[in-house]
């Protein structure tokens, strides 16, 4: 990402406030996969489908 990502966002009529919160979700995301994956926990067995 780059401020020009973020830009063309805006011009997309995102808000502030919108790029920030989807930035955390993904972010949040990144990080708890990547822990789980480091710790080797496995998917609940519904998940497995």
């Amino acid at each position: 990402m780059s401020k020009m990502d973020i830009h063309k966002l805006e011009n997309m009529g995102f808000s502030q406030s919108a790029i920030s919160d989807a930035a955390q979700v993904v972010g949040f995301f990144n990080y708890i996969n990547r822990i789980a994956e480091g710790l080797g926990v496995d998917l609940e067995p519904e998940m497995n489908k």
